[in-house]
């Protein structure tokens, strides 16, 4: 896959801008607040149809317009395409692709990326809502039945609280859940299988780049985990019936929280590095290693079910890791031809990579170097 124009008009601070790309490595630099981010902001938009920044898509547009305009060419498999998002603050969005409108649930999968920036670091260590996002973009850009699903699924349980909450109040009754549990059952286990397969997957490709950064010195083991059902249940037809029965058993708790507290939306994965919980007693250096492999292997799995790699989008990460780490993904992605837009303040940082178009960042205007 490869990007090879970039129109945006009234996008953030750019008022119309049109960049060229490399088919190998596009490197942003500047000092902060020019710009630089936007970019790849724009990029990640056109795949997922949302900012990693912002939730609000009228804070994309720049503060003096009421419209903004988002064209990328790209091609996918050699096959030549154009996407378009017309951005508003006063009309619907709309999402044009080669001339054909489409709707949000047929995007993910057009353009596929895999975003690392400074907040992934915190993947490994953070809350378990970060590692449940990382599988749910990847399984999102590979597999259209998955998002459906997922969009299904968390729809189910938003309906469902504020059943929950209305039979808390005695406003209903709560025989009237069973008809929710049926289809939240169904849903939530397509996603578990799916999740349990993609994270199997997953484990195998990390563990390899686990150890090729570290030496062979740790070994890198990845579980998914689901929260208040134990996982062996997965393999086996049952766990619709233990998952109903958990339903049940939980339902006094679920009417006094007015929330469901078990599914998808609360399980976790559990990584152990040379069989020691990485999240609690690895290492800063240990954990940063297994981000940067997660990431890595992000990329493999998305080859490995599309039969290409994504773009890999670099915002403002290079600095956040040391020279060992840094010279392994540069190596990982030139090895690969894969696509690869890089923000940075520093651009001395990059005089050793060679084949790369490197570009200046200021004020809103890129001037290629």
């Amino acid at each position: 896959m490869n990007i090879h124009a970039i129109f945006l008009k009234n996008f953030r601070n750019y008022k119309d801008l049109k960049i060229l790309l490399s088919p190998s490595l596009n490197i942003f630099t500047g000092c902060n607040a020019q710009g630089k981010t936007n970019i790849i902001e724009s990029v990640y938009y056109a795949a997922l149809g949302t900012s990693y920044r912002i939730k609000n898509d009228s804070d994309l547009i720049n503060w003096k317009e009421n419209e903004a305009v988002i064209n990328i060419l790209f091609s996918r498999l050699d096959i030549q395409n154009n996407i378009k998002f017309y951005l508003s603050k006063i009309k619907r969005r709309k999402i044009i692709l080669n001339g054909e409108n489409i709707r949000q649930k047929d995007l993910p999968g057009t353009i596929t990326v895999v975003l690392f920036s400074p907040e992934d670091l915190l993947i490994v260590k953070g809350a378990p809502s970060l590692r449940r996002r990382f599988l749910n973009i990847e399984l999102s850009q590979t597999d259209p039945a998955y998002y459906s699903n997922l969009v299904k699924y968390n729809k189910i349980v938003m309906q469902r609280n504020n059943l929950l909450k209305k039979i808390r109040e005695r406003q209903q009754k709560a025989s009237m859940l069973e008809t929710w549990d049926i289809q939240l059952i169904d849903t939530a286990f397509f996603i578990w299988k799916k999740r349990f397969s993609a994270v199997q997957k997953l484990a195998a490709f990390a563990a390899v780049m686990q150890q090729e950064i570290s030496n062979n010195t740790e070994k890198l083991t990845i579980n998914y985990k689901i929260s208040g059902i134990d996982i062996s249940q997965l393999e086996k037809d049952n766990l619709k019936k233990i998952y109903q029965e958990k339903l049940t058993e939980n339902r006094f708790l679920d009417i006094k929280r007015g929330s469901t507290g078990i599914g998808p939306h609360h399980d976790d994965i559990d990584l152990f590095i040379n069989d020691i919980a990485l999240k609690t007693f690895g290492s800063q250096g240990q954990q940063r290693t297994a981000v940067l492999a997660l990431k890595l292997a992000e990329l493999e799995y998305i080859k490995d079910c599309l039969g290409q790699y994504p773009i890999l989008l670099l915002d403002d990460v290079m600095s956040e890791l040391d020279s060992i780490r840094r010279e392994k993904m540069v190596e990982f992605f030139q090895n690969r031809s894969i696509q690869t837009f890089i923000t940075a303040t520093d651009a001395a940082m990059f005089d050793n990579i060679s084949d790369a178009c490197l570009y200046n960042v200021s004020r809103g205007r890129v001037e290629e170097l």
